[in-house]
């Protein structure tokens, strides 16, 4: 918080500085002998008839009477991570999309429209890096009857929590009555730890009955990884889908996990996976992740991605036992009905 010379806290904070990373501190029981305060970090993203609304980095938007306000000011942007490779925001969505690459798509200024037969949200939502050319309003007019046209919901996909990130976008949707159905974090980590885990010594100590010589590599998901994967309706679209991308493989661990890897560059991608509910908390999901990390190495990845739903606590433990880190997070926003 600014203090004065003087000691006391200052608002250093205008309706100018919309679009900026803020920190404020607001009071909360009321202005007593002895006040309660609670700070709030985040993208000013609208200051109006008295109200601010801050976005947070997990996406969450936090409305400040200005009245409350007992100190502010404009912050610098997040320091950058310490370990693991780095990366752009622009870069990691770039490479997010051509993991989930759409079976149509159309351009609207920079942004893409995305439609896969409704198979997954991310090859289903408008992915908008950049302007559309065209007020706001028009494009969401445009991308509700595009979708429409095709009898699939509207979605926007939008991020939130890194430099470049969208958080004015997300105020202007929810404005709007969008609606943020899904949220996600987007964590990266460097590969060669992930190929390094000794994944037979896992499995022996937790008496699991799976090592990673009997995960089987193919370039096209079978019978046996569609069933485990579990989100499919239509069989056909869900696999011209999945194996779009630069180098994609698909790890199965027969009768117990599958997994999904996308090589791009230098960039190795981690999706689907998922072990039986019968085999869990042995080690499997590792060892799946260590045989795909072993072949994007091959292929010359360095750095490792994916991404992970708020929720799925078994799913980030995971992740944070091979040194994965939250980048930025992101959402599926929804037209409302």
């Amino acid at each position: 918080m600014e203090i004065t010379a003087g000691g006391l806290l200052e608002i250093r904070i205008t309706p100018a500085d919309v679009g900026k990373r803020v920190s404020v501190r607001r009071v909360e029981s009321g202005w007593s002998e002895s006040p309660s305060f609670t700070d709030t970090v985040g993208v000013l993203t609208s200051w109006n008839q008295g109200v601010l609304t801050i976005t947070r980095k997990s996406g969450e938007s936090v409305r400040i009477a200005e009245s409350t306000l007992v100190a502010g000011k404009v912050v610098p942007p997040a320091p950058a991570r310490r370990r693991g490779p780095a990366a752009s925001f622009a870069e990691l969505a770039r490479v997010g999309a051509r993991a989930w690459q759409p079976l149509e798509s159309e351009p609207l200024g920079e942004w893409t429209l995305r439609a896969a037969g409704g198979f997954t949200r991310r090859a289903n939502s408008v992915l908008p890096l950049g302007d559309p050319g065209i007020p706001l309003d028009e494009a969401l007019a445009r991308v509700t009857s595009w979708y429409t046209d095709r009898e699939l919901p509207a979605y926007v996909q939008t991020a939130t929590g890194a430099a470049g990130t969208q958080e004015l976008l997300c105020a202007e949707l929810e404005r709007r009555g969008w609606v943020n159905e899904v949220s996600a974090e987007v964590r990266i980590a460097a590969l060669a730890p992930i190929a390094d885990v000794d994944t037979d010594a896992a499995a022996g100590a937790a008496g699991a009955a799976g090592t990673a010589s009997e995960v089987r590599l193919t370039r096209a998901p079978d019978e046996e990884w569609l069933g485990r994967y579990g989100r499919v309706k239509d069989p056909e679209v869900a696999r011209r889908v999945l194996v779009a991308g630069p180098s994609v493989w698909f790890a199965t661990l027969p009768g117990r996990a599958i997994g999904r890897l996308v090589v791009d560059g230098r960039w190795a991608g981690f999706a689907a996976v998922e072990v039986d509910p019968a085999h869990r908390r042995a080690g499997l999901g590792t060892t799946v992740m260590a045989v795909l990390a072993r072949q994007a190495l091959q292929e010359g990845a360095s750095a490792a991605w994916l991404q992970v739903e708020a929720d799925n606590a078994g799913a980030r433990a995971l992740y944070d036992g091979l040194g994965f880190a939250t980048h930025h997070a992101y959402h599926h926003f929804r037209a409302a009905r």
